[in-house]
């Protein structure tokens, strides 16, 4: 009994050691870290983090709000949802720009002209989120990630928040986010075909952490600049940067060609019914999630459900419902196409969209022909 009082003594005091905030000296620093996108999807559109540091006290740290558990039970329905919870982390510098080096991803800092009495408030707000509800965040893809937490915690230390979005305002979220993904084009077109409406507005919301670091750099408070020159920690090495053969424009164009020249109903049937069933799930997964970047998503135009019902009048020959299903889908593939056209994923769906029409002018044809 003695040693278990014993060990959670020890325990609260660590505890409390950790959650004690210390006085910072006058030489502390407090800068944004800016790192740069990586091979991964979930690090393509890079990240930002905290760092503050003190030579007097022997503290070098960074704070963390891109952290999440692979282990939470129901992961990937709880992303699709929107109510997966990201958390704050700090660990040391030195172990921060190690993972980033062995990811071949560029590191960039900004020192902020911070006063010391507003360095030792974000510093002792940033330990205190550590042990309390606020360590926990519902993340969302534009409106609450790591970029907007930091933003956040900056704005809150001055008088008004000043850090605001520079550049990039007029163009669509769509537009901002594709030049991420140019060498992951699976992954581009997924991305682009779950995102609806929301993302066709101008992008007037800073999100990214290159926006950030663009934005600090103009950034200014009482007539003198808020952050000093960005400072390179750490350049991606190019020429050892890794690009896939496979994962591009050409083996999806060679896909929907392999597939029309089968010129087999048994392939056309199951892929037009697999489209439908895609666009059965776009037009409800809005209902389902509560990230806004899925509604309203009028792909379901291209990805039409009503393919799956005319898949059903070919098979049983039904020519007369067939017929109005056909018009009704080249109509919708119509509005489509005008709604799309200078949108930032046009030529993503139109090789799709093009094969759509040939395969159902096929059909349309043997069915005369039966």
């Amino acid at each position: 009994m003695k040693v278990k009082l014993q060990f959670l003594l020890l325990l609260f005091c660590s505890f409390l050691s950790f959650a004690q905030n210390y006085p910072l000296s006058s030489e502390a620093k407090i800068s944004v870290l800016t790192c740069g996108s990586g091979e991964e999807l979930h690090s393509i559109f890079g990240h930002t983090a905290i760092r503050i540091q003190d030579q007097k006290q022997g503290i070098d740290i960074v704070y963390n709000y891109g952290m999440f558990d692979f282990n939470t039970p129901n992961f990937y329905l709880k992303f699709v949802k929107g109510d997966l919870y990201y958390y704050v982390a700090k660990g040391s510098f030195e172990h921060f720009m190690y993972s980033y080096r062995m990811e071949n991803r560029s590191v960039y800092e900004q020192e902020l002209n911070f006063s010391s009495a507003q360095k030792q408030q974000l510093f002792d707000e940033l330990e205190k989120s550590l042990y309390s509800e606020e360590r926990f965040y519902l993340y969302k893809f534009i409106d609450k990630n790591c970029t907007t937490m930091v933003v956040d915690k900056i704005n809150k230390q001055l008088k008004q928040p000043s850090i605001v979005k520079i550049g990039n305002t007029t163009q669509s979220y769509r537009h901002v986010l594709n030049p991420f993904m140019d060498k992951l084009f699976y992954q581009k077109l997924g991305i682009n075909i779950m995102f609806g409406y929301r993302t066709d507005q101008p992008a007037e919301q800073l999100f990214l952490p290159i926006e950030l670091l663009k934005s600090l750099e103009v950034t200014k408070t009482n007539q003198l600049p808020f952050a000093q020159k960005t400072k390179v920690l750490f350049e991606k090495d190019n020429s050892i940067s890794t690009k896939s053969w496979w994962n591009s424009i050409y083996t999806f164009i060679l896909f929907l060609v392999m597939l029309f020249i089968t010129n087999q109903n048994k392939i056309y049937l199951p892929f037009l019914v697999l489209l439908g069933v895609l666009g059965i799930f776009l037009s409800t997964v809005g209902f389902y999630s509560l990230h806004r970047e899925v509604s309203q998503n009028y792909n379901v135009l291209l990805f039409n459900p009503f393919l799956i019902g005319l898949v059903i009048t070919f098979i049983k020959k039904n020519a007369v419902w067939f017929n109005r299903l056909f018009y009704f889908i080249l109509f919708c593939f119509s509005v489509y196409l005008l709604f799309i056209f200078n949108k930032a994923h046009l030529f993503l769906m139109l090789p799709l969209l093009i094969l759509e029409i040939l395969i159902l002018l096929k059909l349309k044809a043997r069915l005369k022909q039966l």
